[in-house]
């Protein structure tokens, strides 16, 4: 169930009335695609700062206010979107409402607010990307990758731009993209739309819409040879992550491409049976690990990836063939309909079994919606996943697992005490 306020406020409703609970997850379109350089990681450092408080609601009372009635909430920042929850007994709702329409509108910024949050901010860059040498490695894959796309600078941002955002820059992004116009209000759980409707009606009604006005578009060129970038840091294991440039569900010119590179992510990656862990890590025993990855709603054109950790006695060199190899027999032969029909039960099963929680639904509403490609598409998943074929399968690895779309990020292993960096090896673009 859906309807729009008069403000432009979309409010979307899914009834589940297995417990008697409630999700409200409130969806703004804005995440790191609409930064550019010298701002980077500026939405997930406003996301930290929606907890700071507003007049009516300081940060002490909105955290007592919500444990006073069990709620947990949280909050998170994707390329495509900045999201604010909680869960809490259906009849609570109206004090996430309460809670969410004030801070829309009224969050108070402090300089020591600011300042101190900041500090949190790059600590947890340190933790989670500079101290953790696979997430360096697919960081810098982006950024090699994607020259002008969006999605060519991370989540959290650059060091060097957390350690210069100001506080002003802050409050032009959140005056700029915090609007009832540019959101989304997901609600599912043990409600009846009715009911969520005149509540959001009641407390986001009277806000004010605001003129969005857009990021420019930016399109990534087109690439023309395999791309290669080394990343040095200290670490265990070496480490190899493929990236493909696709299209996402929003920007394939064939809507069921995207579809049947689902099913070729399934083909290689998905169980002991799929094919990476089958050839690679058991039979032929050349990689410790490997995997593959595809997700197909998001805004712009995005990465089929495909990762590897090699066996000891083996070298990356042996485990990229190894992956070159996998691919090649998806170019070439079709995949049989036995194996076919396991991978699409696995997709869809996987696709299922994760949308099982409140909390998972309503997240799968809000990416649609903030991939533009509205929640009416979760609807049709399992449809479109069983109608891809053989043919197709191969085609979009013909098409898409190309030299011409690749770039190749490695991970020397360093000992303590080295010194780290990306070296780029090879462009031939340039």
């Amino acid at each position: 169930h859906e309807m729009v306020l008069d403000n432009g406020l979309k409010v979307i409703v899914k009834e589940d009335h297995r417990a008697p609970v409630v999700v409200s997850q409130i969806w703004y379109r804005v995440g790191s695609a609409q930064e550019h350089n010298g701002i980077t990681g500026i939405s997930h450092m406003l996301e930290h700062m929606m907890f700071k408080g507003t007049e009516k609601y300081s940060a002490e009372k909105f955290t007592s206010t919500l444990a006073e009635i069990g709620a947990r909430d949280n909050a998170f920042t994707g390329r495509d979107y900045t999201a604010y929850f909680q869960v809490m007994g259906r009849e609570h709702l109206e004090v996430s409402f309460d809670i969410e329409s004030d801070r829309m509108i009224n969050l108070i910024l402090t300089q020591d607010d600011f300042d101190s949050e900041r500090e949190v901010v790059k600590e947890e860059r340190r933790l989670r990307t500079d101290d953790d040498p696979n997430a360096l490695v697919y960081e810098q894959l982006s950024a090699a990758a994607f020259t002008s796309s969006p999605y060519h600078h991370p989540v959290i941002g650059w060091m060097n731009d957390l350690e210069h955002l100001e506080l002003e820059d802050l409050s032009r992004w959140y005056q700029r993209w915090y609007a009832p116009n540019n959101a989304t209000l997901v609600v599912v759980g043990d409600v009846e739309p009715e009911t969520v409707f005149a509540l959001a009606r009641t407390y986001f009604g009277a806000i004010e819409r605001r003129h969005i006005r857009d990021s420019k578009p930016r399109v990534e060129p087109v690439q023309s040879g395999l791309r290669r970038i080394k990343v040095k840091a200290v670490a265990k294991l070496p480490y190899i992550l493929l990236g493909y440039k696709t299209p996402s569900l929003t920007t394939a010119e064939q809507d069921w491409e995207p579809y049947a590179l689902s099913v070729l992510s399934g083909v290689l990656d998905g169980g002991r049976s799929a094919r990476l862990s089958k050839y690679l890590v058991r039979e032929m025993e050349l990689a410790a690990s490997a995997g593959a990855g595809y997700s197909l709603y998001a805004r712009y054109p995005t990465l089929f990836l495909l990762e590897a950790t090699p066996a000891p006695q083996h070298s990356l060199e042996d485990v990229e063939q190894a992956l070159y190899a996998e691919i090649r027999a998806l170019q070439e032969d079709l995949v049989s309909e036995h194996e076919l029909a396991r991978v699409k039960a696995q997709v869809i099963a996987s696709e299922v079994y994760a949308q099982d929680s409140i909390r998972a639904q309503a997240g799968v509403i809000g990416r649609l919606e903030s991939a533009g490609l509205g929640w009416r598409v979760m609807d049709e998943y399992s449809q479109r996943i069983n109608a891809i074929s053989a043919e197709q399968v191969r085609q979009v690895a013909r098409t898409y697992l190309t030299e011409d779309r690749l770039t190749v990020s490695v991970l020397e292993p360093l000992q303590a005490g080295g010194s780290t960096g990306a070296a780029v090896l090879s462009d031939a673009a340039q």
